[in-house]
Parts: structure tokens; sequence; C-alpha cells
């Protein structure tokens, strides 16, 4: 299984492990070239190729579909809980709390060779957490009746229309627009990890504010947070194409979970820039 995506080449060769060992879907389209049945098979087929468990089955677009409707819910009621139940006294605690949690939580899954359902939904409970946390701020703290419907509704609109992009294949990932999409992204993550670090000791490099600077460094975001979703796309064609466990649908839905909850958070950082006074 060869691809120009270094997560689907280590999800590819995960799946590749437990097929070796008689775990995942066999057959002569699957896997040329294996023509003796693995040792112990509890499946034999008549072709000689042994099979999957009946309880195993390739991931499937739907897959994907329902597992990330699951995270969004669990991230909208976590949002939703947090927004009620916290005071606005412990906004920041909460709000920083939830984003380191979060953060790490989200290296562990990026960096994983398998995938790990339980690790994905304490993830969008932690993440619903930290937007219910930032909403709430913006909505309520600062004043900002509206903001939040405002920033849904653009969140998904470019979701839609970014999906749509992809199937009429306007834009394509090239192994090119990947590797370029990769190295932007890590370079925005370290810049905003960065400034995170500063703001914790109240350094203000005005990445973060109303100003010409911050506009400019939200709308890029908004762009790359928004070309992450091809990324998406792709892993999910291609995961399916490559006959990757239905269990990895639950990685395919947590990169369309963490592109969806950035771009949220850099449009309504954007709206307040323009609603706000300082």
């Amino acid at each position: 299984m060869k691809t120009s995506n270094p997560v689907l080449s280590r999800l590819g060769q995960a799946a590749e492990r437990e097929r070796a060992a008689g775990y995942g879907p066999y057959g002569p389209a699957a896997q040329p070239g294996y023509g003796q049945p693995a040792y112990g098979d509890p499946y034999p087929t008549a072709t000689g190729y042994p099979s999957a468990p009946p309880a195993v089955a390739p991931m499937t677009v739907d897959d994907v579909v329902v597992k990330t409707v699951t995270l969004l819910g669990l991230t909208g009621a976590s949002a939703a809980a947090a927004w009620t139940l916290i005071p606005d006294a412990l906004i920041g605690p909460a709000w920083i709390g939830a984003a380191l949690t979060g953060l790490v939580l989200g290296l562990v899954i990026s960096f994983m060779r398998v995938a790990n359902p339980a690790l994905v939904i304490a993830y969008a409970v932690v993440e619903g957490v930290f937007v219910g946390m930032i909403s709430k701020f913006f909505n309520d703290i600062m004043g900002y009746q509206g903001i939040v419907l405002q920033a849904v509704i653009a969140t998904f609109g470019v979701f839609f229309v970014m999906a749509g992009l992809y199937k009429a294949r306007v834009i394509r990932a090239t192994p090119k627009f990947v590797r370029g999409m990769i190295a932007v992204m890590a370079g925005l993550f370290a810049v905003m990890l960065i400034n995170f670090v500063l703001a914790l000791f109240n350094v203000e490099t005005g990445l973060r504010s109303n100003g010409a600077l911050g506009i400019g460094f939200s709308i890029i975001c908004i762009v790359v947070a928004s070309l992450s979703f091809i990324l998406s796309f792709h892993e999910i064609e291609e995961g399916v194409r490559m006959g990757l466990p239905r269990r990895y649908s639950w990685t395919a839905a947590f990169g369309i979970l963490v592109s969806l909850i950035w771009l949220y958070i850099e449009i309504l950082r954007l709206l307040s820039y323009f609603q706000g006074d300082d």
C-alpha cells in the first residue's frame, strides 16, 4: 500500500500487520501475492486466502459519517454542559485546562499507529469543554450576542463548500498539495503554541488582537483550516480504497472534528474583531 500521506502510511502499515495476523480482510483484490492460508486461520476460504472473522469489516464512507456525527454530538453536548455548569469565574482555568488536555490527547491520537475509539471520544468531550468556554466568553463575557450562531453557520457552510469542491475535483489532494499543507499546518501550530505560552506570561504579540496583524493571522488560519478538509476527505477516500478495518473510521472522523473545531474557533475570533472596540 503506497500513499503520499504519512498518516495513511502509518494506518496502512498497522492494517497490514493485522491482516498478517489473520484479523483483517484478505483476498486476491486486497492482498495479491498471498496464495497460502494464514497459520491457524479460523475462517479458511475455497480460494486459499485467509478471511476476516465475521465481526471484522472494512470501513466505508457511511461509517465515517456516523462516527463524525457521533463525535459532533458529544462535542456539542459537552460544550452545552460546560456553558451551563461552569461558573464565569472558572471560565479561564477551564478554558486553559481543556485546551492543554485536548492538545495532549490530539497528539497521542495523531501519532498512534492504531485506532483507539476511547481516546477519540475523550478528545471530543474535552474539546467540547474548550469550545463551550471560549463560546461563552465571547457571547456572555464580551457581550457579542449571536456571535456563536454566526460562527457555527459559517463553519458548516465552509465545510460543505469544501466537500463540494473536493467531490467536483476542483481541489485535488496531490502529493505536492499534501506535503505543502502538512508543512504549513505544522508551522502554524508552532506559532500558535508559542503565542499561547507567551500569553500565559502576559506577553502580547498582536496575533490575537483586532489589529491588522491579528485579523491577517486569523484569515490565514481560516484558509488553512478550510483546506485541511481536503486532506481529511482524501484520507477517507484512500482508507476506503485500501480496505482499512472499520474501527479506523474513528480516526478519519477525528480528523474532520479537529478541522471543524479549529475553523470554528478562528471564525469566532475573526467575527469578534469586527464587533469589539479593543
